[in-house]
């Protein structure tokens, strides 16, 4: 559906294991030290939390839904699923299954829910029974010379293939149907329970019924009980040319087992018969999960190293979906004029564009040679710049998707930061080592000026949105404005205490924000070299401290400073971020601090605590010092006997939380941060929220209901906007008669004029009545036309959210219609030519 959702909710650590019960309803978080949460996918909230103690490494649902097996350590807990009815414990612990030794590593179900499979890093695969049947209560398979990646039951079957990570496949044959599985005997159940009861009355909390797999049991034990032979063992590399197999799925009805691979090539396989039907690369990194859909057309691969997803269609050898965010950190952000389009760079070079309403990249730019320190659109949306430190600032078409421009400096010079003028037609970039500004022209290309001046880097660059006049920001303490229309004279400087790092033009023009290094904002009237106020803001960041970190947050924190600023659409507020996981946004005119966003509360990020844990604090330093795991389970081979250690340019380090680049929305109603994290956005329009207008004791549903019976249209819009209830709003204007919308358009106070087309342009969005709201759309326009302009810096926000919606439904639909035209065409032509040869 070309959709992308983001749930409101979120784990102390990185997740590692998903489960996904049958019918789609509920899901099972896990992160990196156990700690689980049952999230609800129908109300997109959290249901229960449970902690498992230790690290998990795989949890997956019956097919029927009523249990729930994960493993961690060498151990299988089998928990029943949460119901539908509500409990005060959703997570009930069944039963416990020991047997392998080693770390367990994947599960898979029968289809009928009555035994499951368990492969270790032992090299073994335990076959267990969700009951204890009479001939079933545990089976160990050996037959692999690596860890188990993955096992899979035949359907209807206990038939099973299981799958190493030298890339081997074994195929095992049972003795007996699923359907021959014996109930234990009541006496003999009765006996087992008993036993672990006595065993629970000394514990503290029941522990379930235990089940001891043994790997070579004795000949009494297993008569009478079911057996497996394996009737083939294949390899994948015959070649030689592939390294570890980390990933596998396995289509039950369509017998298709898909394998991937550390260095990014997968196989499609169709079992039994171990038949080839291709086999391709799709990204240099290790594929880290595989999952296919419920039909088995579509196969989904997940390659963490790139961040990369992937939705394959095998039979047609087509992508259905790729998406891949930075490599590294992503450095700066700039919105479309409409707020429809997101552009990123970052360090690994690439210009990325995302769409707001989808969440997805559609275009990637990957012409620079360096990381990108800056990315801008020009005022008609159509053209991207980005500034580098490969010594280019390139311009980018969005209409052909091409670099149709490359600016560069008469000697080389690393661009640091990056500005275009209102028109459009100006560029300039400054270095950080020459300290010098660069002036170019969009039309021709060529280089008009270069502006010297400071004395140090220069560390930012803005353009006043209504004069020709830039603003340069730079560490030698001072900020320059430059006169365009004056051949480049520096108008004005404006000196501080500190370096400068940031610098920032109010949507109107009239007030500048300066960021410098001691953390202060300061505000100046540019016109005439005043400062009309400052924000001490450097204790509203609240730095977290480092694990490494020698000294505590709070002395590190005086060195701290917003390294970003942003107004928001209407002026009134500022955005501020920096080397911290909060985003502060003050009122500029009160100057104190309206709300504080924490962008995250992910502890698998550095500098997310403030006070470090004394439980990894030892007499010879912290325990972050030492570096874990770096041995052949990230698909490291490790080159020799004995040798303990993988590749040693292999590091496991723990990116630092921090906000890189923050930018308003144009339309007023959202605004992104680049972070460690990735992109977010934060919105006003998800969620319901009753926020009342000028609300009065008669303004009721019925009411409203009621007017609009008797044809007061005018007054029901009134009313329903003073109740402020989203589709009670659209069913009164839905319920106005096309003919007479002119009517009451033109008889609609001025401040709902404003109110009705912000309604009109979230509309838009979602509501399939296209032309009907485009008469209305039109017809305040043009009565209110005059009035709406001399407000027009404020109503701007809304104009421009109802113009990208209604620039997205132009575009769908001017595309159908050229593809409407060209058949009819082609149709015609056709019969033309029918005719002709009669």
């Amino acid at each position: 559906s070309n959709k992308c959702e983001t749930f409101p909710l979120a784990t102390r650590l990185n997740i590692v294991c998903v489960g996904l019960s049958p019918d789609g309803n509920l899901a099972i978080l896990i992160d990196e030290e156990g700690a689980a949460l049952l999230v609800s996918l129908i109300g997109k909230c959290v249901i229960h939390h449970f902690y498992f103690h230790k690290p998990v490494h795989s949890v997956s649902f019956s097919p029927d839904g009523k249990k729930f097996v994960i493993t961690k350590d060498n151990i299988a807990l089998m928990y029943h699923a949460p119901g539908r009815k509500r409990e005060f414990n959703a997570f009930v612990l069944d039963k416990t299954y020991y047997g392998p030794y080693d770390e367990t590593t994947c599960i898979d179900w029968t289809d009928d829910s009555k035994c499951f499979a368990v492969g270790s890093k032992d090299m073994s695969t335990w076959v267990f029974g969700a009951e204890r049947w009479a001939n079933l209560i545990y089976y160990s398979l050996g037959g692999h010379k690596d860890v188990i990646v993955a096992c899979f039951f035949e359907e209807n079957s206990l038939d099973l293939y299981t799958i190493s990570q030298d890339a081997a496949l074994c195929v095992w044959q049972c003795d007996t149907e699923l359907d021959a599985l014996k109930p234990m005997p009541p006496k003999d159940a009765a006996r087992e329970k008993n036993a672990a009861k006595s065993d629970e009355e000394f514990l503290e909390e029941p522990k379930g019924e235990e089940i001891h797999g043994k790997a070579n049991p004795n000949e009494q034990e297993t008569r009478n009980k079911v057996k497996y032979s394996r009737v083939a063992k294949y390899f994948f590399n015959k070649e030689g040319d592939f390294n570890n197999l980390t990933a596998a799925a396995y289509h039950k009805k369509t017998h298709l087992l898909v394998t991937g691979f550390a260095s990014g090539i997968f196989h499609l396989h169709e079992l039994p018969d171990f038949n080839l039907i291709h086999s391709l690369s799709i990204s240099d990194q290790r594929i880290a999960s595989i999952s296919i859909n419920c039909t088995g057309d579509w196969i989904a691969f997940g390659c963490s190293g790139l961040g990369q997803l992937l939705v394959w269609e095998w039979q047609s050898e087509s992508y259905v979906l790729k998406q891949q965010g930075h490599f590294n950190s992503m450095v700066s952000l700039a919105y479309s004029p409409d707020g429809q389009y997101i552009v990123t760079g970052g360090e690994d070079g690439k210009v990325k564009v995302w769409n707001t309403s989808s969440s997805f990249c559609f275009v990637t730019f990957t012409e620079h040679t360096s990381g990108v320190t800056a990315v801008t659109f020009t005022s008609n949306g159509y053209v991207i710049l980005s500034a580098s430190l490969d010594g280019t600032v390139r311009a980018f078409d969005l209409h052909r998707y091409r670099n149709f421009r490359t600016f560069t400096s008469p000697r080389p010079s690393q661009f640091s930061c990056l500005a275009v003028d209102s028109s459009g037609e100006i560029v300039s970039a400054g270095s950080q080592d020459s300290f010098e500004i660069f002036i170019w022209s969009m039309q021709s290309g060529r280089l008009l000026d270069v502006l010297s001046g400071h004395e140090g880097p220069i560390s930012s660059l803005s353009f006043n949105p209504m004069k020709c006049v830039l603003a340069s920001a730079s560490w030698d303490k001072t900020v320059k404005l430059w006169d365009m229309l004056d051949s480049w004279r520096t108008k004005e400087t404006l000196m501080l205490n500190s370096d400068v790092l940031v610098v920032a033009f109010r949507p109107d023009g009239k007030e500048l924000a300066v960021a410098a290094l001691d953390g202060q904002i300061t505000f100046w009237d540019h016109e005439n070299a005043v400062q009309t106020g400052s924000i001490e803001g450097r204790h509203d960041l609240q730095m977290g401290r480092k694990e490494l970190d020698k000294i505590t947050a709070k002395q590190a924190a005086k060195g701290k400073s917003f390294t970003t600023l942003c107004y928001s659409a209407d002026g009134q507020s500022i955005l501020a971020g920096g080397l911290s996981k909060f985003v502060c946004i003050y009122n500029v005119k009160e100057q104190i601090l309206m709300k504080k966003f924490e962008i995250s509360c992910n502890f698998s990020l550095d500098a997310m605590e403030e006070y470090l844990d004394r439980r990894k604090m030892t007499e010879f330093g912290s325990m972050a010092l030492i570096d874990e795991g770096a041995g052949g389970e990230e698909g490291v081979a490790i080159p020799l006997p004995g040798v303990k250690r993988g590749d040693m340019s292999y590091r496991h380090f723990k990116p630092e939380i921090r906000v890189t680049c923050l930018r308003f929305s144009p339309t007023g109603r959202s605004w992104a941060a680049t972070t460690t994290e990735g992109l977010l956005i934060y919105s006003l329009d998800s969620g319901l929220i009753f926020d009342p207008f000028e609300l009065d004791i008669d303004v009721t549903p019925s009411n409203i209901h009621k007017t609009v019976r008797q044809k007061e249209y005018t007054m029901a819009i009134i009313m329903a906007f003073k109740l402020n209830e989203k589709k009670l709003i659209q069913e009164v204007i839905e319920a106005v008669p096309s003919n007479e919308v002119d009517v009451v358009c033109s008889s609609l106070p001025d401040l709902y004029v404003e109110k009705v087309l912000e309604f009109l342009a979230s509309a838009f969005e979602i509501s399939c009545h296209l032309e009907f709201y485009l008469i209305w759309a039109h017809k305040l326009l043009m009565l209110h036309g005059q009035k709406l302009k001399t407000r027009s810096v404020k109503l701007l926000p809304v104009i421009q959210f109802l113009q990208k919606s209604i620039q997205r439904h132009f575009e769908d639909v001017s595309k159908l219609c050229e593809w409407n035209i060209y058949n009819i065409k082609y149709a015609l032509a056709i019969s033309q030519q029918r005719g002709m040869k009669r």
